[in-house]
């Protein structure tokens, strides 16, 4: 079996954090079950570029248990956790190529293994294995059933791709579903993040002002965990709907370039580019922190910094990188990477639990569909709904189920005041 890892004497380790995790993934568990049983996706090659953690590991057993020939790399440099690396290989045979820390010429070196198999589906984070075969191997879209996509940066590349007519496979868009942006984005990015962000600086949230750049569902999850820490908010938007919402929620919010001058934490969740610069950086105060929870490390300018700063920064503490400029301190975490993966474990088992439900029957559905259009693809109700109902469940709820006369009522319009 091919594979690259840093370490395969981690297996073991790895072994119990995946099994740790699982104990919270009972949703994903009674999928893996189904599909031990019906065998959706038996011989058709997977490529996974996702992030490598005990939640995504099982993940990959579940595809692997449905009869797919998975490989699995990492969807970013420095959220792979080795020892779960390492038990993929060892412990599930899942042919895994992630090294956390990974120069970017093996990240794509890895994603050109996948690659290699000849996969007929796809899973993404963030879109860089679909955009690799269409720009590098588009002998392949010939053969290609479709993939699906797990978060929102990938997912406005991809629509873009579509609307430019250059998609050339369906996907799904997995991160729209309700199972998942409304509970992975807000619950686990908002808890993760602060995580992150703490355990890098062992910094106290009561009493700062954060500032949170973005309010989407990771925007909004990250100021309700702020705000519920003690910090006072302030939030930055391009939208006026959802500045109006953060406002509405009892948030301030201002511009970028007039919280950048009162903010202690600073952290970017929009996907979009430069969102904090050399203005911005300019204007903060002495010994701020500032770091990016949006899936790529385009949002924070660290040209614009490193140009500014006096010498190289200096490594402060792990995940803390110290420049200087004009005499004053700013902390960049992890890099600008993914603070909640490269400085803490990523979201809660219990969320991932629903998110990689939905991905793994989405690619299901996609795996039985025939001739579909290149096109982003919305996850169904139906799905949507399964998820949700073992979810609760899974929690020991139970709800109420509408009676022949309400169903009759609801669908009916001979009824008025």
């Amino acid at each position: 079996m091919q594979y690259d890892i840093k370490d395969i004497g981690l297996a073991a380790e790895g072994k119990r954090r995946i099994e740790w995790a699982e104990r919270d993934m009972l949703v994903l568990r009674k999928v893996r079950e189904r599909f031990e049983k019906e065998q959706p996706l038996k011989g058709k090659v997977l490529a996974a570029v996702l992030h490598v953690t005990a939640e995504t590991a099982n993940l990959v057993r579940t595809l692997k248990a449905g009869g797919a020939d998975v490989f699995l790399s990492a969807s970013n440099p420095l959220s792979t956790q080795d020892d779960v690396a390492a038990a993929l290989v060892q412990e599930y045979g899942i042919p895994t190529f992630a090294i956390k820390g990974e120069s970017k010429e093996t990240f794509f070196k890895h994603i050109e293994a996948l690659i290699a198999q000849k996969p007929v589906l796809t899973m993404d984070d963030g879109a860089d294995l679909v955009s690799t075969i269409h720009q590098s191997h588009p002998e392949l879209l010939a053969t290609m059933l479709g993939g699906t996509e797990e978060t929102t940066t990938g997912v406005i590349r991809l629509r873009a791709m579509a609307k430019d007519g250059a998609l050339k496979m369906p996907i799904v868009a997995v991160n729209d579903a309700k199972t998942k942006n409304l509970f992975d984005n807000r619950y686990g990015t908002g808890q993760s993040t602060l995580d992150g962000i703490i355990r890098a600086t062992d910094v106290l949230i009561a009493g700062k002002t954060f500032v949170v750049a973005g309010y989407g569902w990771c925007g909004k999850g990250l100021a309700m965990r702020a705000k519920g820490m003690g910090a006072s908010v302030i939030v930055t938007e391009v939208d006026p709907i959802k500045a109006l919402e953060a406002v509405m929620d009892g948030f301030s919010v201002m511009t970028m370039r007039s919280a950048a001058a009162v903010g202690d934490i600073f952290c970017t969740v929009t996907g979009n580019i430069h969102v904090i610069g050399e203005k911005e950086f300019k204007a903060m105060k002495d010994g701020v922190i500032v770091c990016n929870a949006g899936h790529f490390d385009v949002e924070i300018n660290l040209e614009d910094l490193k140009k500014m700063s006096s010498g190289e920064p200096a490594l402060v503490h792990d995940n803390v990188q110290e420049y200087i400029v004009n005499g004053k301190r700013i902390h960049v975490l992890a890099e600008g990477r993914l603070v909640n993966l490269a400085a803490a474990e990523g979201h809660p088992a219990s969320v991932m639990d629903m998110s990689f439900s939905t991905q793994a029957l989405a690619a299901e559905w996609m795996s039985r569909q025939k001739n579909l259009a290149p096109a982003v693809y919305d996850v169904s109700e139906e799905t949507e709904k399964t998820v949700a109902s073992l979810k609760l469940a899974s929690m020991g709820t139970t709800i109420d189920v509408l009676t022949p006369e309400q169903e009759t009522y609801l669908s009916s319009w001979e009824h008025g005041t």
